[in-house]
C-alpha cells in the first residue's frame, strides 16, 4: 500500500497534477463563482511559468545534484553498486533492452569496472508488477552490461527492491553475506542526496560516484550570458518542467522517507 502510494500522493505536489487538480476547480466554480474560477487560473499559469522555466528548473536541480561532485580520484572499493531506473524492458517492438535518460548509470559502472574500481558489480533493482511487464530491473542493467563486455560472474543482483529504501536494505544483505565492507555507489546526480543518505542510515560505507548530470556549469552561465538568453530562459520549456518535478520529486522523498526513519 506505501509502495502506491508513494507514487499517487505526490502527483498532487508536483506541477501537472497540481495544476490538473487546480483546473478541476475552476471547471466546477466557473459558473457560480467565476471570482474563484479566476483566482484557480491565475494560480495554474503562475505554477506553470514558475516550474517550466529555465532558471527556475535549473537552479533546482543544481541544489541537488552538486551535492556530490565527481572525486577528482575515485578511490577503489569492494564493489560498484548500481541502483535501477536505467532500463527499458525488451518488449514489442523493441528488440532487446533499451536504457533510458537514466542509463548514463550503466554505463559507468562499466566504466569503473575496467578501470579496476572494484571486482564486482551489484545491480539493485525489481519491477513493479502494475507498472508493466517484463524481468527485473536488475536482470536488464545485467543484458546491457554483459553485451558490452563486463563477464557475468562479476555480476550480483538484487532482483527484488521496488525504491531506494529497499534499494539499501537488499544490498546490505548482500554485502554482508560476501563480507564486502566498501562500496562505490553509482546513480543519478540528482537521486544522489537521497540514496546516499539512505545507504549511511543502513550502515553501509557508500562513496558517492554520480553520473548523469543534468545541469553543468556552462548551463548555469548561459542563463546570464547575455541579456537576451537571460530573457529567452524565462519562456517555458517541456525539458525544464521535467527536471523540476525530477528534482522535486526528490525533496518530496527525503521529507517521506525522513518521516519513516528511513534517512
Amino acid at each position: 500500500m506505501f509502495l502506491y502510494l508513494s507514487k499517487l500522493l505526490p502527483l498532487f505536489f508536483y506541477p501537472l497534477g497540481l495544476t490538473c487538480v487546480i483546473l478541476l476547480v475552476a471547471l466546477v466554480t466557473v459558473w457560480k463563482r467565476p471570482r474563484t474560477t479566476a483566482i484557480a487560473i491565475t494560480l495554474v499559469l503562475f505554477v506553470l511559468l514558475f516550474s517550466s522555466n529555465s532558471w527556475t528548473s535549473r537552479l533546482l536541480v543544481r541544489t541537488l545534484e552538486w551535492q556530490n561532485l565527481p572525486l577528482a580520484q575515485i578511490p577503489e572499493a569492494e564493489a560498484i553498486v548500481v541502483l535501477g531506473g536505467a532500463t527499458k524492458p525488451a518488449l514489442p517492438p523493441r528488440p532487446t533492452v533499451d536504457l533510458n535518460e537514466h542509463g548514463n548509470r550503466v554505463i559507468y559502472a562499466a566504466q569503473l569496472y575496467n578501470q579496476k574500481k572494484a571486482p564486482v558489480i551489484i545491480l539493485s533493482g525489481g519491477r513493479i508488477d502494475w507498472y508493466g511487464k517484463g524481468p527485473s530491473e536488475s536482470a536488464d542493467m545485467a543484458t546491457i552490461l554483459t553485451s558490452i563486455g563486463i563477464p557475468p560472474d562479476a555480476i550480483i543482483q538484487d532482483p527484488n527492491s521496488l525504491n531506494t529504501y529497499e534499494n539499501a536494505v537488499n544490498v546490505r544483505k548482500i554485502l554482508s553475506s560476501r563480507g564486502i565492507r566498501s562500496v562505490l555507489l553509482v546513480t543519478s546526480a540528482i537521486h544522489m542526496p537521497r540514496s546516499l543518505l539512505i545507504f549511511k542510515h543502513q550502515g553501509i560505507d557508500a562513496v558517492p560516484t554520480p553520473t548523469d548530470f543534468s545541469v553543468s556549469e556552462d548551463d548555469l552561465q548561459q542563463l546570464t550570458r547575455t541579456p537576451k538568453t537571460a530573457i529567452l530562459n524565462l519562456i517555458p520549456d517541456v525539458e525544464n518542467l521535467y527536471q523540476f518535478t525530477g528534482a522535486l520529486k526528490e525533496f518530496v522523498g527525503i521529507i517521506v522517507y525522513r518521516l519513516r526513519g528511513w534517512l
